[in-house]
């Protein structure tokens, strides 16, 4: 089973040591970068591994945009030697049950982006519902989705 644990001084670490494949590596920013960002922006963000038990398969980050307003998911990656289980999905899954809590403030969309060489992922999103939004910056293409329940 699949589910999300806070990053916190306990379990930076173990963050740290997921790995990308060396084609992926150009799509996601390593979790370091991730949890950079993470301090800058703590009043409206938080960074979780996706975890399989007790270890840590993956990374993802929920950022809150209030001048919008609306949530934004950054740098979801499985470890390299994890992918092809699932767990994507199961993370997926979980991390739009933790928006539709609302913990950072009221709003209707989730969005993320993707480059659009990364066609697995790509997958992934749009079988959860985002759609494409038009909007592209460089090789990032925008998705969203409403925020239901």
């Amino acid at each position: 089973m699949i589910h999300l644990r806070k990053i916190t001084e306990e379990n930076f670490l173990e963050a740290f040591g997921l790995k990308l494949a060396p084609e992926q590596e150009r799509f996601v920013s390593h979790p370091i970068r991730s949890l950079a960002q993470a301090y800058v922006y703590r009043d409206q963000c938080q960074p979780f591994g996706i975890c399989r038990g007790d270890t840590m398969v993956g990374y993802v980050m929920v950022i809150y945009d209030d001048g919008i307003p609306e949530y934004n998911i950054w740098h979801m990656m499985i470890d390299a030697s994890k992918q092809r289980r699932g767990y994507g999905k199961a993370a997926l899954d979980r991390v739009l049950e933790y928006i539709k809590t609302k913990p950072f403030g009221p709003a209707d969309r989730v969005v993320l982006t993707c480059n659009r060489d990364n066609v697995g992922a790509l997958h992934l999103y749009k079988s959860r519902g985002f759609a494409e939004t038009g909007t592209v910056c460089e090789d990032e293409i925008e998705l969203s989705r409403t925020i239901q329940g």
